[in-house]
């Protein structure tokens, strides 16, 4: 009986805690803009913001002025959510002139409603489970991405490579890591 009276109050009081829907303090959504005023409406977890903590995978792809093609092709890949969970992921992600580096009107055509799932595959490409930082890659590592496939590292004189891109910096996320490349990667 105890119990009993405990679990209800505790429920009156969690009810009675909880912000209503008009409470101005709450959002459902929330749009991060960058520089180029391409904006990433987010919801769920992933529209989580504070100015005190540090930014997941999303957040730091959605914030970046290099990253509108990357962010606008996962939010239209249905993907928010998963560059926003607990991880660990490694992302690679593709700068927009790696984008703009891709044959013409192909981005556009992979934007479409229609191709969501050939571009959730692209996007789903470029994550591999774990956290991969360069000075841990080897030469011949072979890195298992979320799409089942395997992509290779290379170590060069000037540079780390996965799956051809030259990684160009890192960026490390609270559920992760963000290696910035030059090149989209495909599957084959």
């Amino acid at each position: 009986m105890k119990r009993l009276l405990f679990l209800l109050s505790s429920a009156i009081i969690l009810v009675q805690c909880t912000p209503s829907s008009t409470d101005e303090s709450v959002n459902d959504t929330s749009t991060v803009n960058n520089d180029q005023n391409n904006a990433v409406t987010l919801s769920g977890q992933e529209a989580v913001q504070d100015d005190e903590s540090a930014k997941n995978i999303l957040q730091v792809a959605a914030a970046s002025p290099d990253h509108t093609t990357l962010a606008a092709a996962v939010q239209a890949a249905g993907l928010t959510t998963v560059l926003a969970n607990n991880g660990p992921l490694t992302v690679f992600a593709p700068t927009n002139a790696a984008f703009d580096a891709l044959p013409e009107g192909t981005v556009a055509e992979l934007l479409k409603p229609e191709n969501k799932s050939k571009l959730a595959e692209i996007i789903t490409f470029h994550a591999a489970p774990g956290t991969y930082d360069v000075p841990a890659l080897k030469d011949g590592q072979s890195l298992f991405v979320a799409t089942g496939h395997n992509i290779k590292v290379e170590i060069k004189d000037d540079g780390t490579y996965v799956h051809g891109a030259k990684i160009l910096g890192t960026v490390p996320a609270t559920n992760g890591i963000v290696h910035v490349v030059d090149q989209v990667l495909l599957p084959q």
